[in-house]
């Protein structure tokens, strides 16, 4: 069983490509990618969108103050840190989020999960072992969300790895997927499994 491969993602990995990360007798089973679209909302958004204009449109109107008054080099400058920061939370976010998922992949194998990510010119590859004691939150919806042995402290709160990359609800968290049912039921069967 694989995951829907989009049109943007890397070429599809194979049970060969995986081979040196896996361990005597461990075989591949899923593979997948979280979903491409630009705009992912979260319910922290509800909060994010509205600072982030109001602070956006008072770095914006600081700037355009200071650049048509002709005021000195200093103040010029010293607004455009802000600038930039409201231009991020504003619609950079989502383009980052979305950078970072167009390069993501997950996986599944008999014995672990791993979310490998090729960006930045960085790659991470990390992986959770799976066993009947793993605590699976399981989020339905057409993009589904996997979160492994999540925190307390971070249900609800942590985006994901990276702050403000929108959907996570864990440290180890399968994000988007638009297959989750079977990948819920296969995380199960390999629960079974390692009992």
């Amino acid at each position: 069983m694989t995951g829907t491969r989009p049109d943007t993602a890397p070429e599809h990995p194979s049970q060969q490509a995986w081979a040196p990360y896996l361990d005597a007798g461990e075989r591949l089973l899923w593979e997948g990618y979280p979903s491409q679209r630009l705009f992912v909302l979260t319910k922290q958004d509800a909060v994010l969108i509205p600072f982030s204009i109001l602070w956006g449109g008072f770095a914006l109107f600081w700037n355009v103050g200071v650049w048509v008054a002709g005021a000195p080099l200093f103040f010029s400058l010293f607004g455009l840190p802000f600038l930039a920061v409201g231009a991020y939370m504003t619609v950079g976010r989502f383009y980052h989020d979305r950078y970072l998922r167009r390069h993501t992949v997950y996986a599944l194998t008999d014995r672990r999960a791993f979310i490998a990510i090729s960006a930045f010119g960085k790659r991470t590859l990390r992986d959770k072992q799976i066993t009947a004691m793993t605590r699976i939150d399981y989020t339905q919806g057409t993009e589904a969300t996997l979160a492994f042995d999540p925190s307390a402290a971070s249900l609800g709160t942590s985006r994901s790895a990276t702050s403000f990359a929108p959907g996570g609800t864990g440290d180890f968290t399968f994000r988007l997927i638009p297959d989750g049912d079977p990948v819920y039921r296969l995380v199960r069967d390999i629960q079974r499994a390692s009992a």
